[in-house]
């Protein structure tokens, strides 16, 4: 008996090669009919006996292309047809509902770089050679169906032999959007400082021999620009912090292979599998003694942030026989990364001494990804190119919300149906042109997506861009979210968990529905509300964000709390002038530009002054980061503090801890030996708080979020304990603990609370 069935299939499915792959699978099975895109996903109407059709769908399930996903597969009997071939049609731009998924921009599959470097081949050592398996896609998208034309590859014309590739479904390159050729298709140049074109027949090579003299060497890539040097030239890397106004934070390596990054860091199995994944993040992997390169790419850091080749670009260049290249994002510090030509010759013309670019236009900027692996577990601690658009699965369908994120390591997020879409790392908004990018990244994901929201979620700050932003969006819903309950729904969505859970909310600071600044929390609730259980100590922070770029205020703000005007005699305490700690008594006293926090990442800035690391930072983060490489894991002991009943439920204080502390460093205990013991202690706390609130509420999931637990030291005592005390520990994987995660909480809370959830 002849059967036909229709398949709809969702999920990133264009773009990836899939029609092709079913045209293969019924020309394998025999099977008639046709396969096309349409809006929502791939459709196929599949025709034959009974036996092969389900050899067919068991086919086109289970061995699909590398780069595809599918999240549904609904098939249907339909009346027979009598189709005698399989055909592959135009795509359905029927109206209607826009439900197909963009695939993420990958990196260059292993057939395109045997035909790189194979001198027989008609693309041999063309910067641009992909297929339907690898190549740009995002970042190139201009709309939806994902087809040639509606991607900025519509400037270059296919030539014969080309099209004839494109339009043969036996073609590793059939329907392969970006497919081009020396003849026909994008070009690289080599421009000089001014942006005046430099005559090389080799750009590459010349860009190459540039890089060997010290050059900096600004570098056109997928998502964006790179500021590439030679980590062989310690005097290059030096000059690229001054003028990239960058002074400590860790630059990005990149090498050619594995064996390569192997010969200056250790990396585990997980991680090996992270650099080789076809996303091609930067990985954190731990530096080997004596490794070679240089302490200024990444100082007082155990590790080194290291990533392989993506783009066919950057293999060429690594022919140089470079060991690795800096290739960190192209922009001054605090900036956006560059995408545009002549706004990037504008912007980096005071750091690059070239350029090597090209005519391929970027319709999407996007970072690198950052990921490491923390108890054998990925932790995504940026989720940009390689990961987005890539979409996370919700546990029901839901209208579409808009939630605008945070104001630090801004992302945004999107729903549609039962799917959730980060976009890209935007950065800091404090920054104009970093805020442009968000509006700019909004309004291209709304209309590739094809999105209306009916609601906006945003932070309860009123200052923050990201809370104007929703302010100014005129006929929606507005949704103010507390960002700690957006923490912990952002880790309640990523592991699909519906109810209540205690949540663990470390970070550096938000407004809490008080009006202090909030960051060491512990909390009860799920998507509708929450309970604020308890808290760590409130402290004064003396000059507001000034005591988060200098450490040495939080300190202060500890001693004289707990030793009021007889100080001890700390180096710390010794630096600073009689009249300049007056006045910052008097600014704590007084509470003279000093908000009160409860913020766990201003404590681990104190201890961190407290011991000598860090008095002052240069970027987000550095003084926890320096206190969590030197400690020891294996210290013995923990820290003193007191858990106490207040008006709200509880609070940690830490004045004992304080104490012991700094009674520790004037007896010339190791910095290692009493930042294990600080890491101890914050993990016992934990766990103390836990089991208080289970007592209360008899909850045993515990949700981990914030960006303290970026800290792999500290992430893993606390997860290893609550484990080991029968607790069952939620944790982020796909989504920032960060609050480049928060947006996914805050767009599920908003759903709830003005409830549009089904």
């Amino acid at each position: 008996m002849i059967l036909r069935k229709r398949i709809e299939i969702e999920g990133v499915v264009q773009g990836v090669g899939f029609r092709p792959f079913v045209y293969k699978m019924a020309q394998h099975w025999g099977i008639s009919g046709f396969v096309l895109n349409n809006r929502r996903g791939v459709t196929i109407e599949a025709e034959g006996p009974f036996e092969k059709l389900a050899g067919f769908l068991w086919s086109v399930r289970s061995d699909i292309p590398p780069l595809a996903s599918i999240s549904r597969f609904d098939v249907s009997d339909i009346a027979a047809a009598g189709d005698q071939s399989f055909a592959i049609l135009v795509s359905d731009d029927a109206p209607g509902s826009t439900e197909a998924q963009i695939s993420p921009d990958t990196f260059v599959c292993d057939d395109c770089l045997s035909e790189l470097f194979d001198s027989a081949d008609r693309r041999y050592r063309y910067p641009f050679i992909n297929c339907t398996n690898c190549g740009p896609r995002y970042s190139i998208v201009t709309g939806i169906p994902y087809d040639r034309p509606q991607t900025t590859m519509i400037d270059f014309k296919m030539c014969q032999a080309c099209q004839e590739e494109y339009d043969d479904p036996q073609s590793r390159r059939f329907h392969a959007q970006p497919n081009a050729c020396p003849v026909c298709g994008p070009q690289v140049r080599l421009l000089d400082a001014a942006g005046g074109e430099i005559e090389t027949a080799d750009p590459v090579a010349a860009a190459i021999a540039a890089l060997k003299k010290g050059q900096i060497v600004a570098v056109k890539g997928i998502g964006g620009y790179h500021l590439a040097v030679d980590t062989e030239n310690n005097a290059a890397i030096d000059e690229l912090r001054r003028r990239k106004e960058r002074d400590e934070k860790p630059f990005a390596l990149m090498s050619c292979s594995i064996d390569e990054i192997l010969t200056y860091t250790l990396a585990d199995p997980d991680e090996v599998k992270l650099l080789a994944g076809v996303e091609r993040p930067i990985v954190l992997l731990r530096k080997k003694e004596n490794s070679g390169i240089g302490e200024s790419v990444s100082p007082r850091n155990n590790y080194f942030g290291v990533m392989l080749p993506y783009a066919p670009l950057h293999y060429l260049l690594l022919q140089g026989q470079f060991r690795a290249l800096v290739m960190t994002s192209g922009n001054v510090s605090d900036e956006p990364i560059a995408f545009e030509d002549i706004d990037a010759r504008n912007r980096l013309a005071g750091i690059a001494d070239c350029f090597l670019t090209h005519n391929r236009r970027i319709q999407t900027r996007s970072d690198d990804s950052i990921v490491r692996i923390v108890s054998g577990k990925t932790m995504m601690l940026r989720r940009s190119r390689g990961y987005v658009p890539r979409s996370l699965a919700l546990s029901d369908k839901m209208p579409p919300v808009l939630a605008t994120g945070a104001e630090l390591k801004n992302t945004f997020c999107l729903t549609r149906g039962d799917r959730a879409y980060l976009g890209q790392h935007i950065g800091d908004l404090k920054n104009v042109d970093v805020y442009e990018s968000f509006c700019r990244s909004i309004g291209h994901l709304e209309e590739i997506l094809e999105v209306t929201p009916v609601a906006v979620a945003h932070d309860l700050h009123p200052d923050f861009y990201s809370t104007r932003y929703a302010e100014e969006l005129a006929g929606i819903e507005r949704v103010p979210v507390q960002h700690h309950h957006a923490h912990l729904a952002s880790c309640l969505a990523e592991n699909s968990f519906d109810g209540d859970a205690i949540g663990v909310i470390f970070d550096g600071l938000g407004l809490g529905i008080d009006g202090k600044i909030w960051g060491g929390e512990f909390l009860v609730g799920g998507y509708r509300s929450f309970k604020r259980m308890g808290h760590f100590s409130h402290i004064a922070m003396p000059g507001g964000d000034s005591a988060v770029r200098e450490p040495y205020r939080m300190a202060l703000s500890y001693l004289f709390r707990v030793y009021g005007d007889k100080l001890p005699d700390l180096p710390l305490v010794k630096a600073i002038s009689k009249k300049e700690l007056q006045l910052f008594q008097q600014m704590i006293e007084k509470g003279l530009n000093s908000p009160l926090t409860s913020s766990c990442g201003r404590l681990f800035d104190a201890v961190s002054a407290l011991v000598g690391l860090r008095g002052e930072v240069s970027y987000e983060g550095q003084a926890a980061l320096e206190l969590e490489q030197v400690s020891d894991p294996m210290a013995d002991g923990c820290y003193p503090f007191n858990l106490v009943k207040d008006a709200g439920g509880f609070c940690l204080d830490y004045d004992a801890m304080i104490t012991a502390i700094v009674d520790d460093v004037l007896n010339g205990e190791t910095t290692a030996d009493i930042g294990g013991r600080f890491h101890n202690t914050i993990t016992n706390v934990v766990l103390s708080a836990t089991r208080h609130i289970w007592n209360i509420t008899g909850l045993e999931t515990v949700a981990l979020s914030g960006g303290v637990f970026q800290n792999i030291l500290l992430t893993e005592k606390v997860v290893q304990s609550l484990q080991d005390d029968g607790f069952t520990v939620l944790s982020h994987s796909r989504v920032p603990p960060n609050d480049g995660g928060l947006a996914l909480g805050q767009a599920v809370i908003a759903a709830h609370q003005v409830g549009l959830y089904s």
